[in-house]
């Protein structure tokens, strides 16, 4: 539809007149739909006033199959360069959004449908090498039928081109941010605008390979009515976000500042990290069934909490980009006092019927995959990752083991050992098996006071070893769950303090707490090359478990629990005697660890 001519909405009918869609951004008033929009009406909105340059502007199409049907090619390209005012289907330039500057790609469906010829294909490809050249984002607005079937297979080949030179740009480390407007088919679709690190969609808009009138025709299917819909899209974990085109611009804007390399930098305030050291705990002062209920407790903090409380200018990510969007997994990015960090956590919901979507945070398939695509993000980007664990393991159902969710969470192991950012991960709840160290593989691992972490839960183990759940508080203190065991065995580095009380108790202070330690670990990852980092990486998780380690823990452990029910034999007098000639042994420190001093 041109929508210069428009009189009325397509989809309510409502009457339209040009001045007051240009007003709302093609926006029908009404009922919302969002109306092709010129391009050059897209670089209005998007660009600050006065910043937009336009590349290649020169190039136009020519004839070269002498192609004609009702009418010749060449008559098509007047009529379409007279309606338009446009030379071709897409203007490229470079401009500033919110003063950040970016190469900017809008396409105008009203020239020949948008379809992508060679010409197209050539500043397009363009826009990116020279954004390639200038290390600068590009930003997409697509709306397409597809190839020009004018151009024969010389419009196939574009799809070559601009995915090759979109390859040679995320080859160098730079983002990319596709719009998805109404409608982007064919060989734009499925070639360079599929291929943003973030893709966003605006609502109704209908997006796919064939369209739904082609794959009627051909196979004689009737499609549901949600067929190629960016909805459609969103919920099955293809596109990361469905954005108002009022809101596009603020939206680009922040994404554009987070994936900026000069994001990545570390704030001069974290060079004094190491001098500021936040307190941490030693010493539990709960049973371990005592700290299950806590780490289980309805109120306690959840993932999106914390994020709540630590990010500013959180932009949330959805989809694996395969098969779907978990909600018990989310993550995205945002400002951590003032340098643009990578989330990703497990979320158990606050509700009863968020924790009945969430699962509790237990995790799919998908949403391990979800976290392994922003895992991704962060390595590119050098942005650092951090993780939240709380749950109590990967869904165990029929479709999960049907997705592959063994495969997700070794892909997850293998990532984060070899992941060229510093990770930094806290176990916030409950950490249950490998759902929880799929998201728990880091250079430094927090844990709350009253976290638990474990490979089997107390009842599961309960019924394994006893046949008896009821015996579950009997075993938690079996498993060595709690934070101080844990920080003991040299699984965890430092044990975040909680408020009396519990988290749950005083969230704004438990996040405080998480602020400071991650904070402190940050400083001092930060510090290292990337090749120190992982060769300390890989150094810790080859000595989890080694003999000697573990049964030096061992021998100390059972030393305590001799010398203690000696000296409960002992008279007061002899106890006290003894406490004077025999002084606790501190273990020995590893790098930016913090252990609790024990005897023997």
């Amino acid at each position: 539809m041109a929508v210069e001519t428009a009189t009325t909405c397509p989809a309510c009918r409502s009457p339209l007149s040009e001045p007051a869609l240009r007003e709302a951004l093609y926006v029908c008033p009404s009922c919302r739909t969002h109306l092709p929009m010129p391009a050059r009406e897209r670089v209005a909105m998007l660009a600050d006033p006065g910043t937009f340059r336009e590349r290649a502007r020169g190039l136009v199409s020519v004839d070269p199959l002498a192609f004609a049907d009702q009418r010749t090619y060449r008559d098509r390209l007047l009529e379409a360069r007279r309606r338009t005012g446009l030379r071709e289907a897409v203007l490229t330039g470079e401009a500033r959004i919110d003063g950040l500057p970016v190469m900017l790609i809008c396409f105008d469906f009203d020239f020949m449908g948008g379809t992508m010829g060679s010409v197209v294909g050539e500043k397009v490809a363009d826009a990116f090498d020279h954004a390639t050249r200038r290390r600068l984002p590009v930003v997409s607005v697509t709306a397409s039928g597809g190839a020009r079937m004018q151009e024969g297979m010389l419009s196939l080949m574009q799809m070559a081109k601009t995915a090759a030179a979109r390859a040679r740009h995320d080859q160098a480390g730079l983002a990319y941010l596709s719009v998805l407007a109404h409608p982007t088919f064919g060989g734009v679709a499925a070639s360079f605008a599929a291929l943003g690190d973030v893709l966003v969609a605006e609502p109704g808009a209908l997006v796919g390979f064939v369209g739904p009138r082609v794959i009627e025709a051909t196979l004689g299917e009737h499609l549901p009515e949600d067929s190629h819909r960016a909805e459609t899209l969103f919920r099955s974990g293809l596109v990361d976000l469905l954005v108002d085109r009022p809101h596009l611009r603020e939206l680009v804007a922040s994404l554009v500042r987070h994936l900026s390399p000069a994001r990545a930098e570390r704030p001069p305030a974290r060079r004094e990290g190491r001098r500021h050291r936040p307190p941490a705990v030693t010493r539990g002062g709960e049973t371990p069934w005592e700290e299950v209920l806590l780490a289980r407790h309805p109120d306690r903090p959840t993932t999106r909490d914390y994020l709540d409380r630590l990010l500013v200018r959180f932009v949330e990510l959805h989809g694996d980009r395969q098969s779907g969007d978990d909600p018990a997994v989310i993550g995205g990015v945002g400002e951590l006092d003032g340098q643009t960090v990578v989330i990703v956590g497990h979320e158990r919901g606050r509700t009863a019927e968020e924790r009945q979507l969430r699962r509790r945070g237990m995790a799919l398939p998908e949403g391990y995959r979800k976290a392994l695509r922003l895992m991704r993000l962060a390595a590119k980007f050098h942005l650092p990752l951090i993780t939240f664990v709380d749950t109590p393991g990967a869904y165990p159902g029929y479709e999960a083991e049907r997705h592959g969710v063994w495969q997700a969470l070794a892909q997850n192991l293998q990532a984060m050992a070899v992941l060229p950012t510093p990770i930094v991960s806290v176990v916030i709840g409950e950490g249950g098996s490998g759902g929880a160290l799929a998201l728990a593989v880091a250079d430094r691992v927090l844990m709350l006071e009253h976290a638990i972490y474990s490979v089997i839960s107390p009842e599961g183990a309960a019924a394994i070893l006893y046949r008896d759940p009821g015996r579950a508080a009997e075993v938690a203190a079996r498993l060595k769950l709690t934070a101080p065991d844990l920080l003991r065995l040299g699984i965890i580095d430092v044990v975040v303090p909680e408020p009396p009380g519990g988290a749950q108790a005083a969230p704004d202070a438990a996040a405080a707490a998480v602020r400071a330690h991650v904070g402190a670990a940050l400083a001092d990852l930060q510090r290292l090359p990337v090749r120190r980092l992982l060769r300390a990486r890989q150094r810790r998780y080859r000595a989890m478990g080694q003999v000697g380690t573990y049964w030096r823990e061992v021998v100390r452990t059972e030393m305590q629990e001799l010398l203690d029910a000696l000296e409960s034999r002992l008279p007061r007098r002899g106890r006290d005697a003894r406490e004077t000639e025999v002084s606790p042994s501190p273990a020995p420190d590893g790098p930016g660890r913090q252990t609790v001093p024990s005897s023997g």
